[in-house]
């Protein structure tokens, strides 16, 4: 969610490819394949076929999409909570609309979040198949939860093509009840009207934002900006690493948002000075809109502050995201360039998002491979309500996701 998504695609190209990809992702396909034949799969059967749903907020496809996808954000109370929220959402959503088609112009006419999807969880299955054959064929869904392909839809075609598991794999890394927690709640209504006999059996991928293989695959990235800098800002041009606020609210209620992205930042920063890369670094975060008090200190003043100060390098890294889409495409890279080159910073550069990188991609099927070998765990993590108040709904989906951990361990 962007601040110009709620205060109111084109895809960028990436870096060339090298050998690394077919040999790496061989290596790792056979000893990921040793861990699968040294395991039992706990929890699975033979025979059973196994469904992988990423599932993420979504974009609109065309400017005919942005309408319903403000909508359905302004109506989702896990995000905000709005005094006659069918009413005043709606006209919210009403007024933003021809602002934000216009960001989605400049993009290239829509969000690019649906082809990277798609292209990351093709690599992903390809990989698992290889590394898991006593679970494959694996088959990965897309649903999203504001826009097409919806969660709704994916689980009709899981159920149509006789999946028995389903891994819920999030691809927000780092949890929030605002995205993770509302996808859940919607998988949860969704279960119930289209599955009444629960037919499919359900695990959850809920967090992974300082799994190694994504630490060095944003290393990755930063690095390769760090590297294109002249050389007389290369070792001091401050590293930004830039995320989606939160209200205040959300976080005095305990959200744990704040502290697993700092954990990635911690990780990411601890494996670039591993590799020499010593700039200094800040977390900042991006996209607050409104009258609420929001998580600071914000990415754009950050930028006009050192700015002012005469730093004239800066490297921005999207840090909560892994796929191009309106927040990085526009507002890390149109608005906030405007504003750095405004602010007299010269080499105003933006860390690649993950995408199709290869690393990434087998950084996807590792995550998914050990859920499996490991017996398809519960998170701990998911189990622990905030210590705020918390909604019906996300108790209800709680006790879900719990009983599904128990049949799971009863099978084991």
């Amino acid at each position: 969610m962007n601040r110009s998504l709620l205060s109111a695609g084109g895809i960028r190209s990436t870096e060339a490819r090298t050998g690394w990809q077919s040999n790496n992702m061989r290596r790792w396909s056979n000893s990921m394949g040793q861990r699968s034949n040294s395991m039992s799969q706990r929890g699975y059967s033979t025979g059973q076929k196994l469904g992988v749903l990423m599932m993420n907020m979504g974009g609109p496809r065309t400017q005919d999409d942005v309408g319903p996808f403000l909508r359905g954000i302004f109506a989702d109370r896990d995000i905000l909570k709005l005094p006659l929220q069918d009413v005043l959402g709606k006209f919210i959503a009403w007024r933003r609309i021809d602002k934000i088609k216009q960001q989605y112009a400049q993009i290239g006419g829509g969000s690019p979040i649906e082809r990277w999807t798609r292209t990351q969880g093709d690599g992903m299955v390809k990989l698992l198949d290889r590394a898991s054959p006593a679970t494959a064929p694996h088959q990965h869904y897309v649903g999203f939860r504001y826009t097409e392909p919806s969660i709704r839809q994916a689980v009709e075609h899981m159920l149509n093509d006789g999946i028995d598991h389903v891994i819920a794999f999030t691809q927000y890394q780092q949890y929030s009840g605002s995205t993770t927690g509302s996808n859940l709640n919607e998988l949860w209504r969704v279960q119930r009207q289209l599955d009444p006999g629960a037919r499919l059996r359900w695990s959850f991928i809920d967090r992974w934002g300082t799994h190694p293989k994504l630490i060095g695959a944003f290393a990755d990235r930063v690095e390769a900006q760090v590297r294109q800098l002249p050389d007389h800002v290369r070792h001091t041009a401050p590293i930004l690493f830039s995320a989606h606020s939160l209200p205040l609210n959300v976080v005095d209620r305990g959200d744990p948002y704040v502290a697993e992205v700092g954990g990635t930042v911690a990780y990411v920063v601890n494996e670039l000075r591993r590799r020499g890369v010593t700039n200094p670094y800040r977390l900042t975060w991006q996209s607050a809109v409104g009258p609420q008090r929001w998580l600071g200190p914000q990415t754009e003043a950050a930028i006009k502050s050192y700015g002012a100060r005469g730093i004239t390098a800066l490297v921005a890294v999207p840090i909560a995201f892994t796929s191009d889409h309106i927040e990085t495409l526009y507002e890390l890279d149109i608005e906030y360039g405007e504003v750095a080159a405004e602010a007299g910073i010269t080499h105003y550069m933006r860390a690649e998002a993950l995408n199709d990188y290869p690393p990434f991609i087998a950084a996807l099927a590792s995550i998914v491979h050990e859920h499996i070998t490991d017996g398809f765990p519960a998170s701990t993590q998911l189990m622990l309500p905030d210590p705020g108040p918390e909604s019906p709904q996300t108790a209800l989906t709680r006790q879900w996701i719990a009983a599904q951990a128990a049949l799971i361990k009863g099978c084991a």
